[in-house]
């Protein structure tokens, strides 16, 4: 067992941490899908603080842990593309997302429900496909530094 402060005992942690990023980022946009229901102003700041977080989640896991399984397990780098490419269309679902949100218009509320449903059914496949391929090797990994943010692009999970 490593001690918590060791870079060792903090990479450890960190494919458990990513599942408890994913449980947050889940849990956030289902409470995000629910509040168009009854659309408010906060809705757009809500929206726009919840695609910044998933968006800097995954350019963290690109920059940051899978580097560093792509050099450490080299035969995680097919999961690692696969990932990635995920990443790049869940970036188009955000920007489309954030279009609709960016004029002084009402919000087109049916147009974000229906992104926002095919982004919550990418995002559960997503998900649980890389928690199954990578979460053991993460946890694996010692001896290298890293924050939980520099390798994920977030922190452990806190309300928006």
């Amino acid at each position: 067992m490593h001690p918590t402060g060791s870079p060792a005992g903090r990479l450890a942690a960190v494919g458990n941490q990513m599942i408890e990023i994913h449980l947050w980022l889940s849990a956030e946009l289902a409470r995000l899908q629910a509040s168009l229901d009854t659309p408010s102003r906060d809705l757009r700041a809500h929206c726009l603080t919840f695609c910044a977080a998933l968006g800097r989640h995954h350019t963290g896991e690109d920059a940051g842990a899978f580097q560093l399984l792509a050099e450490e397990a080299p035969e995680l780098r097919p999961v690692i593309q696969n990932l990635i490419t995920d990443h790049e269309v869940v970036a188009g679902i955000l920007e489309r997302v954030e279009a609709l949100l960016g004029g002084d218009a009402a919000v087109p509320v049916a147009q974000v429900r229906a992104e926002l449903a095919g982004l919550a059914a990418l995002l559960e496949s997503h998900f649980r496909y890389e928690e199954k391929r990578l979460v053991t090797a993460l946890n694996a990994l010692t001896g290298r530094p890293g924050t939980t943010e520099e390798l994920l692009g977030l922190t452990a999970p806190g309300p928006l």
